[in-house]
């Protein structure tokens, strides 16, 4: 095979086998083939698109560039991903939930980037916490006590970190085909069978739109059904941050709330519905997939599931119990309505970027974070406000940032005269 026939047969709108794509991304992660050739084919990507069979086979190419996850020794495996959020803390809640439901959850999962944050970054928060585990380690913990997260420091997919930084400097991120692979290729990689799908849309999310972000779950959904895993999505709403919280301690403690069943509606009812979607996939009925995640909760069942491995990976359980002991920034800044009306905009990717000037974030990879600070929400959109009501509240450490956060709460939360009713929470379900 030659790459330039390889470009030539994409640029002209034709269907790649899966041999040729296997030979493409093989050759380039050997460094066999060079970068210009590949930025090249990626643009006819862009422009051409794929086929569900060619995203299939790029997927699985990907996935097999590196380890594969072997995980047929645990029962009933279920992977959660989510595209990414502003206080979309969902994972520390829908975790130890599917765990206490009898499924099991062996995962690895990323750190934080820009406005949204990661699972690995906030599990820190918990002082011992580890993400590291060896394979007997996490396969043991995993059969045990039904949830083990670590991070990804595996050799996982390693073509897809080679193909996004060329297609970050190449104008072809923006690609559902590409995106799609990217994200199962890693899913693919981890081993689970049943794979569960959060894919945000609106202003917080990458994906704007309810049509893009339908055309991204169509493309995950299909690629699990060519590699055999049973694959659901849900569509969730982006427009404002999940929660009230925003920042890594802030959004553990949120997440601890919950598991007791004093959290917020919204992020209950994400996790219900992701749980739900999870039990459905394993053949549940429809009565026990809405019934038993609320159990779990309700006994606190999850919540001792939650105490039991972070335990396991080394940190505090009395964190679990006595939210007081996080290290939460003592500084405080309070954002007040200058004026009576209704919430009609809660821009979440302001208060992302709020939460990363005040430290809570990182602009690159390998960054240290302040795990302290963040934002707190006290107004949802649609709500009453008064005059001089607290609208949101700035947990800062010595004014880094503040400012800046300032500013940019002050442009995404707005107060209107006429009142509006508050997004759907899910939007659509692909499976």
């Amino acid at each position: 095979m030659r790459v330039p026939d390889l470009i030539e047969k994409k640029r002209d709108g034709l269907e790649h086998s899966a041999g040729e794509i296997r030979f493409l991304v093989s050759g380039y992660t050997a460094g066999e083939i060079p970068d210009y050739q590949i930025a090249a084919w990626l643009m006819a990507v862009y422009l051409r698109g794929m086929t569900a069979r060619e995203t299939a086979a790029l997927t699985q190419a990907m996935a097999e560039s590196g380890d594969l996850l072997d995980l047929s020794s645990l029962e009933r495996t279920v992977d959660k991903h989510s595209t990414g959020g502003v206080g979309d803390k969902t994972s520390l809640v829908l975790t130890p939930m599917l765990a206490a439901l009898g499924l099991t959850v062996a995962k690895m999962s990323g750190r934080g980037l820009a406005h949204t944050g990661g699972t690995i970054d906030k599990l820190e928060s918990i002082p011992g916490w580890s993400p590291e585990l060896d394979d007997t380690a996490f396969l043991r913990q995993a059969r045990e006590i039904g949830l083990a997260l670590v991070g990804q420091s595996k050799n996982l997919a390693p073509a897809d970190g080679l193909l996004y930084a060329l297609r970050d400097v190449t104008a072809t991120v923006d690609s559902i085909p590409l995106i799609a692979s990217s994200i199962m290729s890693k899913k693919l990689a981890s081993g689970a069978h049943t794979i569960v799908l959060d894919v945000k849309v609106g202003a917080g999310a990458f994906m704007k739109d309810l049509e893009s972000g339908r055309r991204l779950a169509r493309a995950m959904v299909e690629i699990g059904q060519h590699s055999g895993r049973n694959v659901r999505a849900l569509l969730t709403d982006m427009d404002t941050p999940l929660g009230h919280m925003a920042g890594n301690s802030l959004e553990v403690i949120e997440a601890l709330a919950t598991l007791r069943g004093e959290g917020p509606q919204d992020l209950l009812e994400l996790c219900l519905e992701l749980a739900r979607e999870a039990l459905l996939a394993y053949g549940f009925s429809e009565d026990e997939a809405r019934a038993r995640p609320l159990e779990v909760i309700r006994s606190g069942a999850a919540l001792a599931k939650f105490r039991d491995f972070v335990a396991a990976q080394g940190g505090d359980p009395g964190y679990v119990d006595d939210v007081s002991k996080f290290n939460v920034a003592e500084g405080r800044l309070e954002v007040r309505a200058s004026h009576g009306g209704y919430l009609v905009e809660l821009d979440a990717l302001e208060v992302g970027r709020a939460v990363l000037a005040l430290g809570g974030g990182r602009e690159r990879k390998g960054e240290p974070i302040d795990h302290g600070v963040g934002v707190e929400v006290l107004k949802k959109v649609g709500e009453r406000v008064q005059t001089g009501d607290v609208l949101a509240r700035v947990y800062h450490r010595e004014g880094r940032g503040l400012e800046t956060a300032e500013m940019m709460l002050a442009r995404a939360l707005k107060v209107g005269e006429e009142a509006v009713k508050a997004p759907p929470l899910v939007l659509d379900r692909v499976f």
